[in-house]
């Protein structure tokens, strides 16, 4: 049985390794990974040992409490969850309104302005931000992947939406999807919400798979946070 993630890093040690990419801060939770012995070069990396779950309906869940965010907003974070799937929500508050906060969200081109762990991305179908295009995204070395290919699912402008899926590269993380909104916290700043389903990869728990993922979008989020401060301040 291949384990692809393992309990010997910290997040502590993986938002360091993210420092080295400017990404200063400190991520409160463990990160699981690939263990050493796997060689990346096979078809794990790919996905392919990590067989589909029967076909069932899967089943719905809302990640937010009623009265906690609009409820048009709040049907964006009521993610369908199959057999063999995990979902989870992160929510990071920035003290930075709204306008400055979604031009770096919406930048599907560009998720390296606020994702230290990106090296580079590149549209490789689609004219412009459109609903439909196709990103390549190449991951920093260190981390548990090579490559991602990402379609966006949702742009709102007028709502402050964003959601894109994965549909192929060199991970584990297969039938990724996330949504991101955005909303006012009523004192000028910015409540940023980020809800996700992913399959859980063979050899791992619902648990261990959640918290490697919660752990990469909350430094993500924080980065956010940072860039958009700094960006009022000039």
């Amino acid at each position: 049985m291949h384990k692809p993630f393992q309990h010997n890093i910290t997040a502590t040690n993986l938002c360091l390794l993210l420092s080295l990419h400017e990404l200063q801060m400190t991520c409160p939770l463990q990160l699981h990974r690939f263990n050493p012995a796997t060689d990346a070069s096979t078809a794990i990396a790919n996905g392919v040992n990590c067989p589909k779950p029967p076909h069932t309906a899967p089943s719905t869940r809302r990640l937010l409490p009623k009265g906690s965010v609009p409820e048009a907003a709040a049907r964006h974070h009521t993610q369908a969850v199959g057999p063999g799937q995990c979902c989870s929500v992160v929510i990071q508050a920035i003290e930075a309104p709204v306008s400055a906060v979604w031009p770096v969200v919406r930048r599907f081109d560009k998720p390296q302005g606020y994702k230290h762990f990106v090296k580079s991305c590149h549209v490789v179908a689609g004219e412009g931000i459109r609903v439909g295009a196709l990103r390549e995204v190449l991951v920093v070395s260190g981390l548990p992947a090579v490559s991602s290919t990402e379609r966006l699912e949702i742009l709102d402008d007028e709502r402050h939406v964003m959601s894109f899926s994965v549909i192929g590269g060199d991970h584990r993380l297969r039938n990724y999807r996330s949504v991101t909104t955005l909303h006012g916290d009523g004192n000028g700043g910015t409540v940023v919400i980020e809800s996700y389903v992913v399959d859980v990869p063979a050899g791992n728990t619902k648990e261990e798979t959640c918290v490697f993922v919660d752990t990469i979008v909350r430094c993500n989020l924080q980065s956010l946070a940072q860039i958009a401060m700094a960006n009022q301040q000039h």
